[in-house]
């Protein structure tokens, strides 16, 4: 039995020649946010540099393929020592092909489900990646689909 559930999140149209979710604007503003060419150093503080590199659109960086790419939050904690926690908010791309040991969302008769993709001898499993849930064996005759690779994991601090 899957151990989290997801829930779909709603996608902001673009415009323009691609279709998909964003990040940015949807009245057709500029997307892009500032990106300060200092940098902040995780440990003593040093005086700041306040220039601005250019804008940053974080499309460019977490949506390679806006058609087929997706957004779920997660609920739940398997997937805890994955760095993947409840609340957070997961880009997911239909056009990666699942390979063993990727981060998947899947749906297993009829429920969606985030899980580390292996296979062992011939067999398929969905792994949490917590040691408080067990794995998940595919049976041959249960209905089950990788919705597409996790390739991002959107984390508040």
């Amino acid at each position: 039995m899957p151990h989290a559930t997801i829930e779909i999140l709603g996608v902001v149209p673009t415009s323009g020649p691609s279709s998909g979710p964003s990040f940015g604007s949807s009245n057709g503003q500029d997307a892009g946010l500032p990106l300060y060419l200092a940098q902040v150093p995780a440990g003593f503080p040093s005086p700041a540099e306040d220039y601005i590199d250019r804008r940053l659109d974080l499309n460019e960086h977490l949506v390679k393929n806006p058609a087929a790419t997706f957004f779920v939050r997660v609920s739940g904690d398997s997937m805890r020592d994955a760095g993947i926690t409840s609340g957070d908010i997961l880009v997911v791309d239909r056009s990666l092909e699942p390979r063993d040991g990727a981060v998947v969302v899947a749906a297993l008769d009829g429920e969606l489900t985030v899980k580390r993709l292996r296979t062992r001898r011939g067999r398929l499993y969905l792994m949490p990646d917590n040691p408080d849930y067990a794995p998940v064996e595919i049976d041959p005759e249960a209905s089950f689909t990788v919705w597409g690779v996790v390739t991002f994991v959107i984390h508040k601090a």
